[in-house]
C-alpha cells in the first residue's frame, strides 16, 4: 500500500493535475468514475508498473522475514543409572550454578560394595602383617634343615673315610644309612627354600595384586556413590523439574528435568530469508528485528554468519531414493543476526518469535572512480527505497499487538 501511495504521487497524480489545469476537465463531467480509467490510463497504467518494478526492488534488495528466532539449548538432567531419589535440594524454576546439587538417589548399594571392598582392604592389610611372621618361619625353617643337613654331612664324612680305611667299626650298612638321611637333608633343605619363595611370592605379589583390586572395587563404589548426587553442569535455570523423594528416575525413559543455560541464545537469532536473497545476503550486512516479546521496540541488528547450506536438502541414508519433487518447501538460507551494540538485546528472552529487515548498502561501491553516473543514481535508488522497508516494519510492529491481541480471534 505504501509502495502504491508513493507511485501515485508520480504517475496517477501528475496526470490528472494535467487532465484538471491543462485541459480544464473537471470532476462530475469530464472525470467521472466510470471515465477515469480511460481518463488516467496513462497514470494508472505507469503507476502499477512502479509499483510492481519498486516492490520487487525494494523486497530484493532489503529482503525480509517472519521467521527469526532466537534458539537455545537445554541440558537435560538425568542420572549416570537408574535409581530412587533420596534427597532433593533445588525446586522448579530456581537459578543454579555449576556444581549445586540438585537431587540425590538412594546410594545403600554403592555403600554396602565400598564396606565390603574396606573389609576387603584391612583382611589383605592383616594378611600381609602375618605374613611377615610366616617368613621369619620360613627363613628359620631354612636354617634348621642346612644345619641338620651339614651336621650329616659331616657324620657321613667321618664314617666313610673310616669304612674306606677297613675300619671294623663301621659297616657298608651305616655309609648307606646316612648317604640315605643325607639325601633326606638335602631334601628337606629344598623343601624349606621352596616355602620361602612361596612366602615371598605370597607377599611381593599375590598380597598386593589382591590389594589393588580390592582398592579398585572401593575406587568403583565411590565413584558409583558420587554418582548417586547429581549436580549442575553449568549456570542456569531448573526447567520442567518435579521431582520428589521415592520418585524412580531412569535416564532412559524418565529424565528429571531441563537446565537452560543462563546464556544459552542470547543475543544471537537465525533468520530465515528465502532463497532468492541469496545473492544479496553477506556478512557484514546491516538489519532491523522487531519481536513479539518486546512490542513497539526495533532492534539494529548485523549479519555476522551466513550458513553455508540450505537446511531443506539435509537427509539421512536409507533403503529408498529420494526425490527432490517430495520436497514441499524450497528451503531458506539461514543468517545469524547478532546486535550491533552490545547487550542491546539481552532483555529478548530466547525463543522469541520475530520478524527482520535486511538493507542492502552500496556506500561503498559509490566511492568507486569508475562507476558511470547512471550506475550511481541506481546504486543511490537501491540505498534510498530501503527507507520505504524500515517504514514498513515500523508499521507491522505498530499493528503486531493489534494483530495478535485483536485480529487473532482473542
Amino acid at each position: 500500500m505504501i509502495e502504491f501511495f508513493l507511485c501515485s504521487l508520480l504517475t496517477i497524480l501528475p496526470d490528472y493535475l494535467y487532465r484538471r489545469m491543462a485541459q480544464g476537465k473537471r470532476w462530475g463531467t469530464d472525470l467521472t468514475l466510470f471515465t477515469v480509467w480511460y481518463e488516467l490510463r496513462w497514470g494508472i497504467t505507469s503507476c502499477l508498473i512502479l509499483t510492481v518494478s519498486l516492490i520487487t526492488l525494494i523486497f530484493y534488495f532489503h529482503p525480509s522475514t517472519t521467521s527469526v528466532i532466537s534458539y537455545f539449548r537445554a541440558i537435560t538432567v538425568m542420572p549416570e543409572a537408574l535409581g530412587r531419589v533420596e534427597t532433593v535440594y533445588v525446586r522448579n524454576g530456581d537459578f543454579v550454578k555449576a556444581g549445586d546439587k540438585l537431587f540425590k538417589l538412594n546410594a545403600d548399594k554403592p555403600e554396602a560394595a565400598a564396606a565390603t571392598a574396606r573389609a576387603s582392604i584391612a583382611e589383605i592389610d592383616a594378611t600381609i602383617a602375618v605374613s611377615g611372621a610366616e617368613l621369619e618361619n620360613a627363613e628359620a625353617i631354612i636354617d634348621q634343615a642346612e644345619a641338620a643337613l651339614e651336621q650329616t654331612e659331616d657324620e657321613f664324612d667321618r664314617t666313610n673315610t673310616l669304612f674306606e680305611r677297613g675300619s671294623s667299626a663301621v659297616s657298608e650298612r651305616d655309609v648307606e644309612r646316612l648317604q640315605n638321611v643325607m639325601d633326606q637333608r638335602e631334601a628337606a633343605v629344598e623343601a624349606a627354600e621352596a616355602g620361602l619363595k612361596a612366602v615371598k611370592n605370597k607377599i611381593e605379589i599375590q598380597l598386593p595384586a589382591q590389594r589393588a583390586s580390592a582398592v579398585a572395587r572401593l575406587a568403583e563404589a565411590d565413584t558409583a556413590i558420587a554418582k548417586t548426587t547429581v549436580y549442575a553442569s553449568v549456570d542456569g535455570h531448573m526447567e520442567q523439574f518435579a521431582l520428589f523423594p521415592g520418585d524412580l528416575v531412569n535416564p532412559f525413559v524418565r529424565p528429571a528435568g531441563v537446565l537452560v543455560p543462563a546464556d544459552s541464545g542470547e543475543n544471537r537469532f537465525q533468520a530465515a530469508f528465502g532463497q532468492l536473497t541469496g545473492p544479496v545476503l553477506y556478512e557484514g550486512m546491516l538489519a532491523e528485528i522487531s519481536c513479539m516479546s518486546r512490542p513497539f521496540k526495533i532492534y539494529p541488528m548485523v549479519v555476522t554468519q551466513i550458513q553455508d547450506v540450505i537446511p531443506a536438502g539435509q537427509f539421512r541414508a536409507q533403503e529408498q531414493l529420494l526425490d527432490p519433487a517430495n520436497n514441499a518447501k524450497p528451503g531458506s538460507i539461514i543468517a545469524i543476526l547478532e546486535p550491533l551494540y552490545p547487550d542491546q538485546t539481552e532483555l529478548i528472552p530466547p525463543g522469541s518469535k520475530c520478524v527482520a529487515n535486511a538493507y542492502t548498502n552500496n556506500h561503498d561501491k559509490l566511492d568507486d572512480p569508475a562507476l558511470s553516473s547512471t550506475q550511481k543514481l541506481a546504486l543511490h535508488a537501491v540505498d534510498a527505497v530501503g527507507l520505504v522497508h524500515a517504514a514498513i516494519l515500523r508499521l507491522q510492529t505498530l499493528m503486531m499487538p493489534v494483530q495478535t491481541l485483536v485480529l487473532s480471534g482473542h
